[in-house]
C-alpha cells in the first residue's frame, strides 16, 4: 500500500513599506485573474526554504539565502481540486530586502504591484485567510476541511 503525501506549497511573503507583494494569474486554468503570493510547489531534495528561495527567485527574480527566510505561518488545507487532496502551505518572509521584484512569468502572471494590507485586491482564498492569520500572530491553521466529502 502506497503511503500517505501530502503536497508542499512555498509561499514567499514580501512586504515593503506595509505593502503587499501580489501577482495575477493569468492564462493557467487555476484562478486566473485573482492575486496571489510568490508561490510554488517543493521538489524533491530541496528543503522548504530552499523551495521558497527558487519560487522566489524564478517568479519575482530576486535572490535570498534560504536560511535568513523566517517562517511566518503554516496552513494545513484541503484542496477540492484535481479530486480532492490535503496541501501544507509554508508562508516565508526575506529578513532583508531582496531588491526589486520583477515578472518573470509574464504568460502567468499579468500584473505584479505591492498592495496596502487594508487594501487587498480579490485573492486566491488559501493565500488571504493566511494573510489574515499572519496579520493577527496565528501561527498554524487550517483551510478548507469542511469542503472534504
Amino acid at each position: 500500500m502506497e503511503r500517505f503525501k501530502l503536497i508542499p506549497e512555498v509561499c514567499f511573503v514580501f512586504m515593503r513599506n506595509g505593502k503587499l507583494l501580489l501577482g495575477r494569474r493569468a492564462n493557467t486554468g487555476w484562478m486566473d485573474g485573482k492575486y496571489c503570493l510568490p508561490a510554488g510547489h517543493g521538489e524533491d531534495r530541496e528543503t522548504i526554504a530552499e523551495a521558497c528561495a527558487r519560487e522566489a527567485l524564478e517568479e519575482i527574480g530576486v535572490t535570498v539565502d534560504p536560511k535568513s527566510l523566517k517562517l511566518l505561518h503554516v496552513q494545513h488545507r484541503w484542496s477540492s481540486d484535481m479530486g480532492g487532496h490535503s496541501r501544507v502551505g509554508f508562508y516565508f518572509a526575506p529578513t532583508h530586502d531582496p531588491g526589486e521584484p520583477r515578472n518573470m512569468e509574464p504568460e502567468k502572471c499579468d500584473d505584479l504591484q505591492f498592495f496596502p494590507l487594508d487594501n487587498l485586491p480579490d485573492m486566491v482564498e488559501p493565500f488571504r485567510a493566511a494573510i489574515d492569520c499572519i496579520q493577527k500572530g496565528v501561527v498554524y491553521s487550517e483551510f478548507g476541511w469542511e469542503l472534504k466529502k
